[in-house]
């Protein structure tokens, strides 16, 4: 028996709920989302397969690489277009990824203030120096992150480097001290479970993404309930629904965590 109840079916029902999304403010139209995580976990990956549910076909607005080393270089904002090309409410902010040797990868210090809303847009990641006064802005509700979603791949949960473990609990202790929403995407699924892979309805009765799912929660103290697998797009040419539907729950609590915080700001502009 599934042990997380799915709409599996009902992805129509799923994208427009989230395509009629109203924030609970007038004053700012969109609600950032921060997505971090290691090196070819998926994050910018993650972001073209939400792209694709909205598109209904495969895209490619944040470059995503497998060569190894972070593909994204610069801090850059994805928008999903809605109907008749208008903007959906939220929208994503893909950074550099971190790297298990601390001399590579982004610095801590970056994603802390990028979370703050202090990176400009198209600052170029540098891994030695974080960003200086000179490359920060002012914070304005508007640029400052709402929900924060760590991306872990499903195969590298068991043999975690404690270093870039102690980079993810650092930034996820400043999300908390700003009260932040946080969210974890378990990518690669079908990866480490063949149920999976040959069935993707599979993934909540399977023993194996369950034990994966404890085994995130235990790194970085998320609890179960705010931990979505998904399989995002990487060898399809055309979306396929039951992906789609993993896809959009994970959206839907990520975008509802956004607003909640959102509603909960005490500054202005």
């Amino acid at each position: 028996m599934p042990w997380r109840t799915m709409p599996w079916g009902k992805k129509n029902t799923l994208e427009e709920k989230l395509r009629n999304f109203k924030l609970d403010s007038t004053d700012v139209k969109f609600v950032r989302i921060l997505i971090v995580g290691e090196v070819g976990a998926g994050k910018s990956s993650f972001i073209n397969s939400v792209n694709n549910v909205f598109q209904g076909r495969i895209t490619s607005g944040a470059l995503a690489g497998s060569c190894g080393t972070s593909f994204t270089k610069k801090y850059k904002t994805h928008y999903i277009k809605g109907k008749g090309g208008s903007r959906l409410p939220f929208a994503f902010n893909d950074i550099m990824g971190l790297e298990r040797d601390g001399t590579v990868g982004i610095c801590v210090d970056d994603i802390i203030s990028a979370i703050k809303g202090q990176i400009e847009e198209g600052y170029n990641f540098n891994p030695l120096h974080p960003a200086s006064e000179k490359d920060s802005k002012n914070r304005k509700v508007s640029d400052q992150t709402f929900c924060l979603v760590n991306v872990l791949d499903a195969n590298k949960v068991s043999f975690a480097n404690q270093e870039l473990i102690d980079k993810m609990i650092r930034i996820r202790e400043a999300a908390s001290e700003l009260d932040l929403p946080q969210i974890i995407v378990m990518t690669k699924v079908d990866e480490i479970c063949p149920l999976v892979q040959k069935d993707i309805r599979k993934v909540y009765t399977s023993k194996k993404i369950k034990e994966k799912m404890q085994g995130c929660s235990n790194v970085l103290g998320i609890p179960m309930n705010y931990i979505f697998p998904v399989k995002n797009y990487h060898d399809e040419i055309d979306t396929v629904d039951d992906m789609d539907v993993l896809i959009l729950k994970a959206l839907d609590q990520i975008v509802n965590l956004a607003n909640d915080q959102l509603e909960n700001q005490t500054f202005c502009e």
